[in-house]
């Protein structure tokens, strides 16, 4: 069954028309376009970029999960999906109007996001959406339900290089091998490249990866890198970055930032205090001046063995895990959960605190391994996780938590961050539709 068949009939009108007042407003305002895509790394690519960019012009990014068919077009109209509310719906269509009939303020560069789920979609979106720009992040097994093999999703990806606009600009990951061995065989020679990676292949070169500490309280303060470009090299300090892997967002934003012909020094200043999007591996002060690395957003056994090695090479006096259950693995639940023990070994000084059932499997090898009772802690919900946590912290602790969306790991954060008035702004799940859902047992 192809895509369109499994649509109804509301949503196929639904996107025709979103598509049809997009391309309306592109062709009047032509601001110039930076297509994102990648198995992983879009969003943080994306603010970033929006990071070095936005302090020179006007530019928008999108928002949400507005990455596909009806929300591109929603994010270039400027404005958010009105629901089931047909009030909403005639107020987008209104705001539309005017921009397109009155000569308003619309941005120069649009920053969109564009996922790809299944075969065609990139092919789609880059059918009305001209971009002058792309960013390829990373490769790598997700869909494979519908792309059936990695070289497959690679190609698809590749196609936002191939419809780029006449003498177009993409920036590729080249430390991955897929997008290398795509970038070699490129046939349009009107495009031109920029490479980042820790590859010395690659133009722009990220090497001599440090961790910074607080002079004052030797707490953990982000991370630093040289950039390599051209036989130059420059500090570029990421105060908000634990993950070394989010250098990647940096870099490809260093690449964007060139293009748009902004030097090295505005960039680096620009990226001193880009952030991740919210509940993604955020530092943030924590009570008892302690610091927490507010990774709540999702789980997954790849993405939590990820934070326990950051947690691992980052110096603290003590180090405090605090898991909820990786939900929808399946027949894979127990052994993921499990896993997570011999990860949690090489932590010293660790305590553990477990919230829900499916990680008690965790809690059931560490018993097995004779870990010090007194450093683990079983909890039901996150709240309890969080009160219990409010008790025992010391200063200096730092705190990793992590959990699935359902599990509402948010809500441990927020009992134990400094500044609890600024959660709305500082953790993930803060709109009312979420902060009205009540927490329950998944």
């Amino acid at each position: 069954m192809t895509k369109q068949n499994d649509k109804s009939k509301k949503i196929i009108f639904l996107e025709k028309t979103l598509r049809f007042m997009a391309v309306l407003l592109l062709k009047k305002y032509k601001p110039k376009i930076i297509g994102i895509t990648g198995s992983v790394g879009k969003t943080s690519s994306k603010e970033a970029i929006y990071a070095v960019l936005a302090g020179h012009f006007y530019v928008r990014k999108t928002e949400k999960n507005y990455n596909n068919e009806i929300g591109l077009p929603l994010a270039i109209i400027g404005v958010e999906s009105g629901g089931k509310s047909i009030l909403k719906w005639s107020g987008i269509f209104l705001k539309w109007l005017a921009f397109l009939i009155l000569p308003l303020k619309y941005p120069k560069i649009l920053i969109l996001e564009m996922g790809a789920d299944r075969p065609g979609d990139i092919g789609y979106l880059t059918s009305f959406i001209p971009c002058e720009a792309s960013i390829i992040t990373e490769i790598s097994e997700s869909h494979l339900e519908y792309f059936k093999t990695v070289d497959k999703i690679a190609q698809e990806k590749w196609k936002m290089v191939e419809n780029l606009i006449p003498n177009g600009f993409s920036a590729v990951n080249l430390d991955n091998q897929k997008i290398k061995k795509l970038k070699e065989q490129n046939k349009r020679e009107d495009i031109t490249f920029l490479t980042f990676g820790f590859s010395p292949e690659a133009d722009i070169c990220a090497t001599d990866v440090l961790y910074n500490y607080s002079n004052e309280s030797g707490g953990i303060k982000g991370l630093s890198f040289k950039l390599n470009y051209k036989g130059t090299s420059i500090p570029i300090r990421l105060n908000n970055i634990l993950a070394k892997h989010n250098i990647y967002a940096a870099l490809s934003a260093i690449a964007v930032g060139l293009y748009f012909k902004l030097n090295l020094v505005e960039i680096s200043e620009a990226l001193t205090n880009f952030s991740m999007p919210t509940g993604r591996m955020n530092l943030i002060s924590g009570i008892k001046n302690t610091f927490i690395i507010d990774d709540s957003y999702n789980s997954s056994p790849i993405a939590l063995i990820s934070a326990l090695e950051v947690l691992k090479n980052i110096q603290a006096p003590r180090k405090i895990v605090v898991l909820g259950d990786m939900l929808e693995l399946g027949e894979e639940t127990e052994s993921a959960h499990k896993s997570i023990a011999s990860k949690f070994f090489e932590i010293k000084n660790g305590i553990f605190f477990a919230v829900g059932e499916r990680m008690q499997f965790a809690v059931e090898e560490l018993r097995k391994h004779k870990v010090n009772p007194e450093r683990l802690f079983e909890f039901s919900d996150p709240m309890s996780a969080g009160k219990k946590l409010q008790e025992i912290i010391q200063p200096g602790d730092l705190i990793l938590v992590k959990g699935s969306q359902g599990m509402r790991m948010e809500k441990v954060v927020e009992e134990i961050m400094a500044e609890p008035e600024h959660a709305e702004k500082m953790l993930c799940r803060q709109s009312l539709e979420w902060k009205n859902i009540p927490w329950k047992k998944v």
